[in-house]
């Protein structure tokens, strides 16, 4: 046996001793859906109950065929009412999009799981298929590949429209950043949301200048003549919020502002963070460390994670610290996932001021389950700061020297 192959092996093992077991992780799925917790918002109970009912291992293939098998009675019954009934198959487009999702989560890692992210897609856009303003798939030419994004804009707007750049996390999806963004649109502000490196459908894995291909979606967005490039802000969660950190100080230039949920800075890329909070962390649901692993390229085994991440610190990067745009930045004291001290790194760097909202009971993300859960901070916190910071700039003061 080849040293690489051992280590591999006791990386999983030791993965697997500080997991959840499969019945652990079936009873709290559930529970998740019935507080609507994350990863299972929106997910209706029952369903859950049924698809983990015929769930026995934690085989990948059997976990997203269960969750496939429930998605697809409604994803036909949506196909079959479509005319007659155009709500009821919209909506269960939405039921079959959430059940598809979660058959994936937290990577399309097997065969199956890879299918279930297929069809989430699938049932999603179908469900798009009745918005109004509509949505409009753009894609990016980039390296050779194309960068796959969701645009959508204002109705009847007067003139060039304010825009965010919306980024999601380790295994959520640009599907889920657009049907959360459609809020935005009633005041005037489009979105654009896209995969950020290494998850979903983007051309390249995470490294030390993937922030690149975000860039290049700003070159893009300059390009279309209904979008003010002056009023350009972005939005990430967790891993999208590290994007949204990077491109606050690399992209300061271009972009209005950025808001932040939980971006990891620089104690979350230490090996002891990963060996201490990550390995087996029960905040998330199950399996973190090998979605990590699953976003860079030629990582198997935990010491060749600790040894990538260590390199994507912002400290290490000689970046925190410099000039950079006007961010908001959200967390929860009770954090697991990312440590509150990445937090405050943050909030005392940079030459701007920067407005925080740090919930001293809230998880990742600053949610709390029954009193701060995620859509109550994107409506109440996170909307009404982008639409802040992307106003038109104010009208001068007229002068009031005396002479």
């Amino acid at each position: 046996m080849s040293a690489a192959v051992a280590a591999q092996e006791i990386s999983m093992q030791e993965i697997e001793k500080r997991e959840r077991s499969i019945e652990e992780i079936k009873t709290e799925a559930v529970h998740r859906a019935e507080v609507g917790q994350y990863p299972l918002i929106g997910l209706d109970p029952a369903d859950v109950r049924e698809a983990v009912a015929s769930i026995h291992g934690k085989d990948k293939d059997e976990w997203a065929a269960a969750f496939m098998g429930v998605a697809d009675r409604y994803m036909n019954e949506a196909r079959a009412q479509e005319k007659s009934d155009p709500g009821k198959a919209n909506a269960d487009y939405v039921r079959a999009w959430r059940l598809y999702s979660f058959g994936r989560w937290p990577v399309p890692a097997s065969r199956l799981k890879e299918q279930s992210y297929k069809k989430a897609i699938e049932a999603f856009l179908a469900h798009a298929r009745f918005w109004d303003p509509p949505l409009e798939i753009v894609r990016i030419p980039f390296e050779g590949k194309e960068i796959i994004g969701y645009l959508r804009l204002p109705k009847n707007a007067a003139g060039r429209v304010p825009l965010v750049l919306a980024v999601n996390g380790l295994d959520s999806r640009k599907e889920d950043l657009a049907e959360s963004f459609s809020a935005i649109l009633p005041f005037g502000v489009g979105y654009l949301a896209v995969d950020g490196p290494g998850t979903g459908q983007n051309p390249i894995k995470v490294s030390e200048n993937a922030e690149r291909m975000l860039s290049r979606v700003l070159d893009y967005i300059a390009t279309r003549p209904e979008i003010d490039t002056t009023r350009v802000a972005m939005h990430g969660v967790s891993w999208g919020a590290y994007w949204a950190t990077k491109m606050a100080i690399v992209e300061r230039a271009r972009l209005r502002g950025a808001s932040a949920q939980s971006p990891p800075v620089d104690k979350f890329f230490q090996r002891d963070f990963l060996m201490s909070n990550l390995l087996g962390n029960r905040e998330y649901l199950f399996d973190q460390v090998p979605a990590l692993m699953a976003i860079f390229e030629n990582v198997h085994t935990v010491d060749e994670l600790a040894a990538t991440l260590a390199k994507m610190s912002l400290i290490k990067q000689g970046l925190l610290g410099k000039p950079m745009a006007p961010m908001l930045i959200l967390a929860g004291v009770k954090d697991t996932q990312v440590p509150i001290s990445d937090i405050y790194l943050l909030m005392d760097s940079g030459d701007v001021p920067k407005t925080a909202w740090i919930n001293p009971s809230g998880g990742h993300l600053g949610r709390q389950v029954g009193v701060w859960p995620d859509p109550r901070i994107f409506r109440e916190v996170i909307i009404p700061w982008l639409v802040r910071i992307l106003e038109p700039p104010a009208t001068p003061l007229p002068s009031t020297e005396v002479h």
